[in-house]
Formats: structure tokens, C-alpha cells, sequence
């Protein structure tokens, strides 16, 4: 009986390492995605007019060289595909979570500069959907505003 308990204990073990194993592999592969993953945003203009003058839109040039930026023709001709990369490591895992919920994720800032400027050149200014739409909270009202609250500055839902 307790032959038959070790080797069934010693089994839980090596399956429990392989399978930690196999688990560090996925993160590491998920990261390396990650990493060079493009954030992309169409943009309902010309790409002449997208960078105009050479210059890149202002939220996108505030980040300066921690990003490398693409933009090339949206898929039939409708409009300019505006995109952006990190070029700083992005964290995994239990980093990555505490990350995003400090504000410090490198992927945040870039949707956030994406958005922005997708406003900027469609509209000519940046909207806020943050600004309460009326003064009477309602329950619907409460859970958006946990939904922006969690959002952590990339927008809503």
C-alpha cells in the first residue's frame, strides 16, 4: 500500500513539473507576442493627412522614441491605418496585472496616444466620454462609472 501511495505521489509530482513546465513555455511565447504585438486604429482620413507636414499627430510625438509608429493605407481605400508599438518590454503575468492596475503598462499609454490622436484628426479635438452625462445617478449610471474607473485611462468598455 504504500508503494502504490509514493509512486502515485511521485507521478502527481513529475506531472505537476511538466505541466509548470509547459506553462512557463505558453507565458514566455505570450510575451514575445506581446512584445511586438501592433496596436492599430483607422482612421477616417488620407494618410497625407493623417501625418501632416511630416509630423506625427500630438499625442503619438509625445511618446517620442519609446514607440515605433506604422501607417500605411487602410484595406480598400478606407481610410489610413494608424498604428503603434513599445518599444519597451511589456511585462507578463503577475507583473503585468499589477502594471495595469498602477497605470504603469507601456501598452496603456499607447492606446491611449492612438485614441487620442484618431480624435485629433477626425474631429480636431480629443472627446472625453469620462464627463458625466447628467447630474442624477442612476444604477445603470454606477456600473459604467465602475467600468471607467477600472478602465485604468483606456477608455470605456
Amino acid at each position: 500500500m504504500k508503494h502504490a501511495v509514493l509512486g502515485a505521489m511521485s507521478l502527481g509530482g513529475i506531472g505537476l513539473g511538466v505541466m509548470r513546465w509547459l506553462s512557463s513555455r505558453r507565458t514566455k511565447a505570450r510575451a514575445h507576442q506581446a512584445a511586438g504585438r501592433w496596436l492599430m486604429v483607422t482612421v477616417n482620413r488620407r494618410p497625407e493627412e493623417v501625418v501632416a507636414e511630416g509630423r506625427l499627430p500630438e499625442p503619438l510625438a509625445r511618446l517620442g522614441d519609446t514607440i515605433e509608429v506604422r501607417i500605411r493605407e487602410a484595406p480598400g481605400g478606407r481610410g489610413t491605418e494608424l498604428g503603434a508599438r513599445p518599444l519597451a518590454s511589456t511585462p507578463t503575468g503577475v507583473t503585468e496585472v499589477l502594471a495595469r492596475l498602477g497605470g504603469e503598462d507601456p501598452r496603456q499609454a499607447v492606446r491611449r496616444a492612438l485614441r487620442e490622436s484618431k480624435c485629433m484628426i477626425e474631429t480636431g479635438e480629443v472627446l472625453r466620454p469620462e464627463a458625466p452625462a447628467t447630474t442624477r445617478h442612476t444604477p445603470a449610471g454606477r456600473i459604467l462609472d465602475l467600468a471607467a474607473q477600472r478602465a485604468g485611462g483606456e477608455g470605456r468598455l
